[in-house]
């Protein structure tokens, strides 16, 4: 087959995703897995109530949005490491959802809690459990059909071993966190439960595992710092950002 580019076509964001995450560090690895919310916000274009007319009668939605964030690799790279394994082990980029793609597309599953139809920036969908960076273009939304693409029994390839968010850490939070909060304890307090979800999917690299490091992450306005130690994570520190 001869390469037509009459074939190609151009896609433009027609939303931008608020979401709690400032950079990529902390972002669960699938959509889903954590409590976090989420708003999407349209594009002037496409800022129309009547775009979303139906979709109340929906629990859950497809996003397709762009990889803004990385890095593009200047030619094809048929490989890629997930990190579920590891972050050594290569598999096809085509049986992974790795960031790192032909054309850096994403695909999410989030849910639905509420669309505001009476706005200033109406509507505006907002979502659960979108692992999505704050300010990801948004470039169709779809509608999930529970009996086209929900498919019982169905093999996960190499993902079966991680078993659908069966590996989870118990969160706690360190006592000595709550004396150095002071004047914004109850915004920490607000964030916490979303928090402890998007923490107990474990956002260390697959190859980290040493007790004594201290990770960082920004989350909701706030810098987090954590350890990990025989399967329980410690919050032992957490500053509003500047």
């Amino acid at each position: 087959m001869t390469d037509n580019r009459d074939d190609y076509i151009e896609i433009r964001p027609i939303a931008y995703i608020h979401s709690p995450f400032p950079e990529k560090f902390g972002i669960p690895r699938q959509s889903g897995l954590a409590e976090n919310r989420a708003e999407i916000h349209f594009l002037p274009d496409f800022r129309s109530v009547d775009s979303v007319r139906g979709m109340e009668g929906f629990d859950y939605l497809w996003l397709i949005w762009g990889f803004s964030a990385n890095r593009r690799e200047s030619s094809f790279q048929p490989t890629v490491r997930p990190p579920r394994l590891g972050g050594n082990t290569r598999m096809g980029v085509f049986a992974t959802r790795s960031p790192f793609r032909p054309n850096g597309l994403g695909l999410s599953s989030v849910r639905i809690l509420s669309i505001d139809l009476t706005g200033e920036d109406a509507p505006v969908i907002t979502v659960e459990g979108a692992d999505l960076m704050d300010g990801t273009p948004i470039y169709d939304i779809k509608p999930y059909i529970p009996y086209a693409d929900s498919h019982e029994n169905a093999r996960g390839g190499f993902t079966d071993s991680y078993s659908g968010g069966s590996y989870r850490l118990l969160v706690v939070v360190d006592d000595s966190l709550w004396e150095s909060l002071t004047s914004y304890e109850d915004a920490f307090r607000k964030i916490l439960p979303e928090l402890k979800s998007v923490l107990s999917e474990d956002p260390r690299p697959s190859y980290q595992h040493d007790p004594a490091r201290i990770y960082g992450m920004k989350y909701e306005g706030f810098n987090v710092h954590f350890r990990v130690e025989d399967g329980t994570l410690h919050i032992v520190s957490a500053e509003q950002c500047s």
